[in-house]
């Protein structure tokens, strides 16, 4: 039962995600028109760019656990909402995760699929929703700003109410030993707290800044080649 309720939460997410994202998309200014199949395969080429990118993650044990990864994976997943927009990234982000299972499986249980899912969208729906409500260069940044604090203010705020508590319930490792293994990288940590205010929530920052600025150095360039942009 506990299993199954976590399957049809995850479920629930993804539903209300996606439908969220398409209703604001409806109020955005008129974007782009593009065909279906052309829009199914510019999804999913950069969903198949995104899942590479995922395999190749990397922790960062000066900053976090050694379960908790780095990743470039929305950097692809930016390219693909600034073309298409806010439902474009959901579903680009939702491929990427069930591509990444079908190749690499889980080593979290689940949850840090879920996480990395939700998460990635808490960072990639601001920065496309903004970036398509004014169209510019300068807006582009003020998304991709808005986007990074949004990731390390809710990713944190996830971690610490669901993820965490989930993962030590599925997984079977207890919060005290996630925890310990903070406590080990930052002697300031003594609770859930305190562990996502120093891992989880730098973590988030570096990855939203790193990815951020990539997508303004390569958005243009890319563009053209991977989307046919020729103007």
């Amino acid at each position: 039962m506990e299993n199954l309720s976590f399957v049809i939460g995850c479920i629930a997410i993804v539903a209300g995600l996606g439908l969220g994202a398409s209703v604001i998309e409806h109020f955005l200014p008129a974007k782009r028109t593009v065909t279906p199949a052309r829009r199914i395969t510019i999804v999913g080429i950069c969903a198949a760019i995104a899942t590479v990118l995922h395999i190749l993650d990397f922790p960062l044990l000066f900053l976090a656990p050694g379960f908790y990864k780095l990743d470039f994976s929305e950097l692809p997943v930016l390219l693909c909402g600034f073309y298409l927009g806010p439902s474009a990234t959901v579903a680009c982000e939702g491929v990427k995760i069930l591509l990444k299972l079908l190749l690499k499986g889980t080593s979290t249980a689940y949850v840090g699929d879920l996480a990395n899912f939700v998460v990635g969208c808490s960072f990639v729906l601001p920065a496309t929703i903004w970036y398509h409500a004014h169209k510019s260069k300068h807006s582009a940044i003020i998304g991709l700003a808005l986007g990074t604090l949004s990731m390390s203010i809710f990713g944190s705020a996830f971690n610490a109410i669901y993820l965490l508590p989930k993962f030590a319930e599925l997984y079977g490792m207890p919060l005290d030993t996630i925890i310990a293994m903070g406590a080990e990288i930052h002697s300031g940590i003594h609770n859930v707290t305190s562990f996502v205010m120093l891992c989880v929530a730098p973590l988030n920052l570096v990855k939203g800044a790193m990815v951020s600025v990539l997508t303004m150095l390569l958005y243009k360039r890319v563009a053209r080649p991977l989307f046919g942009i020729h103007k």
